[in-house]
């Protein structure tokens, strides 16, 4: 089940299953009827939509500088181990802290893997939720981010205060 959600940095695209919410993207405003085909409303299961009221509510909040985590039941689309070891390591980086790609890999026991952990981020298909935003490149540049240098700028700038 989808969801559309204005956010300050454009339109979300929420997707949940009924075990948990399984995809947070952005949405290009060029994209944006073709997104619009494919949301899903309505009764067709009461536990996705609880889910995805959840996820809207707790994203207003956070954009609100009301929340600093989420409590949210998780259904991520299958990946490799490596990738799910990334993702799991991003859910630990707290509220306004940022670490580098290198942090990462050193963390999961593998140093040399920084592009591969950058290339994981880039594949997190829970954008925000699990914060690929908050790593930086070694230099301590932004790097990519799904949703833009903008968007990544924006929402560094949010934790910030």
């Amino acid at each position: 089940m989808f969801r559309l959600m204005d956010s300050p940095l454009g339109p979300l695209r929420l997707q949940a299953s009924p075990r948990g919410l399984s995809r947070v993207e952005f949405i290009a405003a060029s994209t944006l009827e073709e997104a619009v085909g494919g949301v899903e409303e309505g009764g067709v299961d009461k536990r996705s939509a609880d889910v995805l009221d959840a996820a809207q509510a707790q994203l207003a909040e956070y954009f609100a500088g009301q929340r600093r985590a989420f409590e949210l039941p998780l259904d991520p689309p299958a990946t490799t181990d490596f990738r799910a070891a990334v993702h799991a390591q991003l859910a630990e980086i707290r509220y306004g802290e940022t670490v580098t790609y290198r942090d990462v890999a050193k963390l999961l026991g593998r140093p040399r893997a920084t592009r591969a952990v950058g290339s994981a981020c880039g594949a997190n298909p829970l954008l925000i939720v699990r914060p690929c935003h908050r790593v930086l490149r070694s230099d301590g540049g932004l790097g990519g981010y799904a949703g833009g240098l903008e968007a990544k700028r924006f929402l560094l700038t949010l934790e910030e205060n």
